[in-house]
This record gives structure tokens, C-alpha cells and sequence, in this order.
């Protein structure tokens, strides 16, 4: 394997391990109000991710400057062409991270309120752009022979990327639930519960099509292998969210459903990861796009970031699995007003 083959699995890791672990997140931030009927039902839900939730974005932080340093002209390609939908996922993020803050600052229900809005708004805006913008990547945007975005916003807004859009909103609000699910109990978990079960087969539709689209127009062996095997991992986890005993051993069980929601979401990623292979930024005209060969970063780059990378990416993925672990427990109404005495 080369280093640029390297840089390209890296990076595709990377975007698998932010939309896991920030899908959830923003799952949980979308069904605030629905699971969250009363203050102390939505300091539960809150809670849950209150922990973690910025630690996820680390993953967002790291991929961005992976791609800087490893593929600048890809970096620069696509942050100049997809401008406006990255900066209003990045004002959605500053605002629901300002409100996870402020919330509690005054014991007032305006107050509150309002700043719930924003978690909601900054959970679901991102949830769908993100979708559109990975949709696009697949699909392929308008370069010119300088590898300089010639296409507008309407080009971004085309049915393939909606259609993903739509499936990344309605994922990781199924992969929310079934984390509140697993993290909680009482009329939180029922609740969270009824809305995997609602949304479930709406993300399940969307993706199956989704990824039956993709398979079609750029699809290779190994990401309609990996396209399959999400499917079967978010059936198998909406088939565990049914009540016990409705399918045997299998249903009712908050951890499967959990790890289902999760392993879709990252085959998913990884079948478009590599569908596009060898490139990074495909273009209308195959001749412009963007590869890991002419968007790669020097040798000697990529030599000094695979050791960086290898010196500190076990710690990093250490930390994060301790702060899992020491937060691992369930959370109820209890909890809420054990911590108010």
C-alpha cells in the first residue's frame, strides 16, 4: 500500500468515525422535544451525550485537517464549491455547542426553550447538509481543467445528494434513538423507543435506495458488499428495537439495535469511500477530477504524518474509549433530581 492509498484509508476511517459517533449525537439533539416532555425528560436525553458530544467533533476536526495536509487540492477544491453549505453546518454546529452551554444558565423556560430550538435546528441542519455535500462528492460536481469548482449552489441541489440528504437526516435520528434507548430508562427510553420504530423504516427505504442508486452509477464489488452489509446491520437493529420476544432472542435488545444503527452507518460511509476510488473529488468530466495521485501532498509529508499519526492515534482512540466507559450507565428521572438535591 502506498502512502497516498494510505492517507485515503485514513481519512476514510475518519469520516466513519465521526458520522458513528456524531450521528448519534445528532439524533439525540433532533428528538429533544419528542422524547423530552417535560425539563427533567429533556436534561435526561441531554445528559446522555452531555460527556461525549464534544469529543465526537473531534473526529470532524481531525478529518478536515487530514485532507489539508495530506490532499491540499482537495481540500481547496472542496471548500471553495461547497462553501455555503459547510459554513451553515459549521454556524448549526457553533450554535447547538453555545446552547448545550447556555441552556442552564437561567432558571427560566423561554430561556430554555429557545436554546432548545437551536440544539434542534443545529442537530437536524447538519444531520441532512452533510448528506447533500458526501452525496455530491459521489456523485461528482463540475471541474474545470485547473480542478476549480465551476457549478453553483442549484448544482449542489440535485435529486442523488436530497436523496442522501434525506437518508443521513432520517439514519441518524433512528441511530439517536436507539442510543437513548440504550442509555436511559423510564418514559425517556419508551419514548425513544417509539421513534426508532417510526423513523427506522424511513431511514431503511431511503438508504436501501440511496445506496441501490449508487451501486448503479459508480458501484464496484467491494462497495456493493459493503452497501449489503449496511442494510442487513440497520434491519437487524430496527428488528432488535421491536418488544421482547416479538422476534425472539433477538428483539428487545437495546444493545443490538444500538450496534446495528452503528455498523449501518459506518459500511454505508465506508461502500461510498469506496466507490469512488481512486478518487477523491470526482468530477462530471473524468479527465478533471481529483485523485489520490494529483491531489496527494509531497512524499515526504505524508511519511511525517503517518508517523504523528501512528505515535498518537492510540491514545487519542484510548481516551475515548475510557470517557465511553466511565459514562457507560443508564440515566433517569432519578438521576435529575438526585443531582437538583
Amino acid at each position: 500500500m502506498t502512502l497516498t492509498q494510505l492517507w485515503f484509508v485514513i481519512i476514510a476511517f475518519l469520516w466513519l468515525g465521526y458520522f458513528v459517533l456524531e450521528g448519534f449525537d445528532f439524533g439525540v439533539g433532533i428528538l429533544l422535544p419528542y422524547v423530552g416532555r417535560d425539563e427533567t425528560d429533556r436534561r435526561v436525553a441531554i445528559n446522555t451525550i452531555g460527556p461525549v458530544w464534544d469529543g465526537n467533533e473531534v473526529w470532524l476536526i481531525v478529518a478536515g485537517a487530514s485532507i489539508f495536509a495530506a490532499f491540499p487540492e482537495w481540500y481547496a477544491t472542496l471548500f471553495s464549491g461547497f462553501y455555503l453549505p459547510l459554513l451553515l453546518i459549521l454556524l448549526a454546529l457553533i450554535g447547538r455547542g453555545v446552547a448545550f452551554e447556555y441552556r442552564g444558565k437561567r432558571d427560566d423556560a423561554r430561556w430554555r426553550a429557545r436554546w432548545d430550538f437551536a440544539i434542534v435546528a443545529g442537530s437536524a441542519l447538519p444531520a441532512l447538509l452533510w448528506g447533500v455535500a458526501f452525496g455530491n462528492i459521489v456523485r461528482g460536481v463540475p471541474l474545470d481543467a485547473r480542478h476549480e469548482f465551476v457549478g453553483n449552489l442549484a448544482t449542489l441541489l440535485n435529486p442523488y445528494a436530497l436523496l442522501f440528504g434525506v437518508t443521513t437526516l432520517a439514519l441518524f435520528t433512528t441511530h439517536g434513538a436507539m442510543f437513548l434507548a440504550l442509555k436511559t430508562h423510564g418514559p425517556v427510553r419508551d419514548r425513544a423507543r417509539r421513534a426508532a420504530l417510526r423513523v427506522g423504516p424511513v431511514a431503511a427505504l431511503a438508504a436501501v435506495c440511496f445506496l441501490a442508486w449508487t451501486q448503479v452509477r459508480t458501484g464496484t464489488l467491494l462497495s456493493g458488499l459493503l452497501a449489503a452489509g449496511a442494510a442487513v446491520a440497520l434491519l437487524l437493529g430496527l428488528a432488535a428495537t421491536l418488544p421482547a420476544g416479538r422476534l425472539g432472542p433477538l428483539s428487545g435488545r437495546d444493545g443490538v439495535a444500538f450496534a446495528g444503527t452503528a455498523a449501518a452507518t459506518g459500511l454505508a460511509v465506508a461502500s461510498l469511500f469506496a466507490a469512488i476510488y481512486p478518487d477523491v473529488l470526482p468530477a462530471v468530466d473524468p479527465a478533471h477530477s481529483l485523485t489520490i495521485t494529483n491531489a496527494s501532498a509531497t512524499g515526504y509529508t505524508l511519511r511525517v504524518m503517518s508517523w504523528v499519526a501512528l505515535a498518537f492515534t492510540p491514545f487519542v482512540l484510548a481516551y475515548q474509549t475510557w470517557s465511553y466507559w466511565v459514562f457507560r450507565r443508564r440515566l433517569g428521572r432519578h438521576d435529575i433530581a438526585e443531582a437538583a438535591e
